[in-house]
């Protein structure tokens, strides 16, 4: 029986991951729930897993409470939040099944000397990443010649610029493939998301940057592919499910039957792979520009990004102006090195107050 201390339990993720542990209650149980905040939600969830630990973010949860009591702790916290979970259940010496990118994309510089240090494994569970893992057959260390990340190309794959100056909130939320959180799913649409997942493969695999690909997979059955040296390819397909990574994550090494619709050879279907159409993505290339700069930059990127998508889910600032918002915090900022949870939250909070401010400036959407 595996215990998990579950941080992030409302969010979409989170709903998924205790669907996956009530499936198989003589595997694993949930000891402690945590959330942003109180809910109706969060009241009913609590009420269903009956924890032994219950907690918010907004009431102070110590995140070395929350992962006390647990053998593995699931981080689904959405945004720079989650990172400090990361890093006592890593301090904890606790598994991490990670689906909380800030961890990587803010910490990495943190979070994996620790991991290193605590002999701690940190089980990737994004579907590019988990596909990654796979092909490497588990193996983050294994020898590879190149990382192929695949994308959607999000809700506005085929606008074009002058489209995608008056497209509304609801339209980015209108995913072709995949349902997910809002603030995600904006992402997907920008492509910040996939600039993302790049900088975790750098930081995760230790793939250089010149090493690593995106390429548009409209259907979303391959979910990465890996190259190696001797130029085989090996890909990771399967419908259009975060449940089957979340539950590899929970029973890794074991894989588990999963009651998702398999993969049907006996019908005729294709695969299509586009590249990313160059200048159509400015959010994915500042996040590959930043990802390189290393240092804060990732984090001043992340910070600005939540607060400008925020702003554009209120109707607050147009699509369009996601990218010239974060990219001015970007531009404005001084590097520096990312050497404790403090400095990164220090910078965190500065590109935050900065991301404000230009918003303040921005005529209204």
């Amino acid at each position: 029986m595996k215990k998990v201390s579950l941080i992030g339990c409302t969010g979409s993720i989170g709903r998924q991951v205790i669907d996956v542990i009530g499936r198989y209650p003589d595997k694993f149980r949930i000891t402690a729930l945590v959330a942003g905040h109180e809910s109706e939600a969060f009241d009913m969830l609590s009420k269903k897993v009956k924890p032994e630990y219950r907690a918010t973010a907004s009431s102070g949860c110590a995140p070395e409470e929350a992962v006390a009591d647990c053998d593995i702790v699931f981080n689904a916290a959405g945004g720079f939040a989650g990172l400090s979970y990361s890093i006592a259940a890593l301090k904890a010496g606790k598994t991490l099944a990670l689906a909380n990118k800030e961890t990587l994309v803010c910490g990495g510089d943190v979070v994996m000397p620790l991991a290193e240090k605590s002999g701690v494994q940190i089980l990737p569970v994004d579907s590019e990443h988990s596909a990654i893992w796979q092909c490497l057959n588990f193996d983050r260390s294994a020898k590879l010649r190149r990382l192929i990340i695949t994308a959607s190309g999000g809700a506005f794959r085929d606008f074009t610029p002058e489209q995608l100056e008056g497209v509304t909130p609801e339209q980015a939320l209108a995913h072709p493939t995949w349902k997910m959180g809002k603030k995600i799913t904006v992402d997907s649409a920008t492509l910040m998301n996939k600039g993302y997942e790049v900088i975790e493969a750098h930081i995760l695999y230790k793939a250089p940057y010149r090493d690593i690909e995106t390429v548009i997979q409209p259907q979303s059955i391959v979910h990465s592919l890996v190259e190696f040296t001797d130029g085989a390819v090996m890909a990771q397909m399967s419908y259009p499910t975060m449940e089957l990574p979340i539950q590899l994550a929970l029973s890794y090494p074991e894989r588990l039957s999963l009651s998702v619709a398999p993969m049907d050879f006996g019908k005729a279907f294709s695969l299509e792979f586009k590249p990313l159409p160059e200048g159509k993505y400015p959010c994915f290339t500042l996040a590959l520009e930043c990802g390189k700069a290393g240092g804060i930059m990732p984090c001043v990127l992340n910070a600005a990004d939540e607060v400008a998508v925020h702003a554009f889910l209120r109707g607050e600032i147009a699509f369009t102006d996601i990218y010239r918002v974060v990219d001015g915090v970007v531009q404005t900022t001084v590097n520096g090195e990312a050497e404790s949870f403090g400095r990164l939250k220090e910078a965190d909070e500065k590109a935050r107050a900065a991301a404000r401010d230009i918003i303040g400036r921005v005529k209204p959407a």
